[in-house]
């Protein structure tokens, strides 16, 4: 989990960005819409023991898949469904990560990041990225995920809800 290591290229990266907002842009075009509970007046009612994954003092790893119809983010709680809405508390490590092998994949919170360093998290099966929950809110973040060696469809994305509640152990 070296996130210094050198990526094969950085064309990769920029390859992977296009595509996925490409794909995004065509599922929006299509009327695909999703409910986000960060629309509801207290999101952060939602959490609970059995969705919040991690602490200050114990790590929360969500693994990023690409499956035959979908992406997918997955947090390391009991009995985790993809892409449904999980809470994490502020001060925890999160280090986002693909268990599938040749996966890449591209995490996107837009202009609002409740992480640091803020901005797009880019990894892969190779390269895990870990970054601190700092700033509590209800946050909307597109997951995007790359299959290398596929041609047809290796690449799509899905919108999901990540909500940072204040507090610690």
């Amino acid at each position: 989990m070296n996130s210094e290591r050198n990526w094969p290229s950085a064309g990769i990266c920029i390859w992977l960005s296009v595509v996925l907002l490409t794909t995004v842009g065509s599922a929006q075009e299509k009327g695909q819409s999703r409910k986000s509970v960060c629309s509801t007046p207290h999101p952060e009612n939602i959490c609970g023991t059995s969705n919040t994954c991690g602490s200050a003092s114990t790590p929360c790893t969500i693994d990023i898949k690409r499956t035959a119809a979908s992406a997918a983010s997955i947090a390391s709680v009991a009995d985790a469904k993809a892409n449904t809405p999980f809470c994490i508390k502020s001060g925890t490590k999160v280090t986002w990560q693909s268990l599938s092998k040749n996966t890449g994949f591209v995490i996107d919170f837009g202009s609002s990041s409740p992480f640091e360093p803020p901005g797009t998290i880019l990894g892969g099966s190779d390269r895990s990225t870990t970054v601190v929950a700092k700033n509590p809110g209800c946050f909307k973040y597109s997951t995007g995920a790359c299959v290398s060696g596929a041609t047809y469809g290796m690449c799509d994305s899905v919108e999901s809800d990540l909500i940072v509640v204040s507090g610690t152990d």
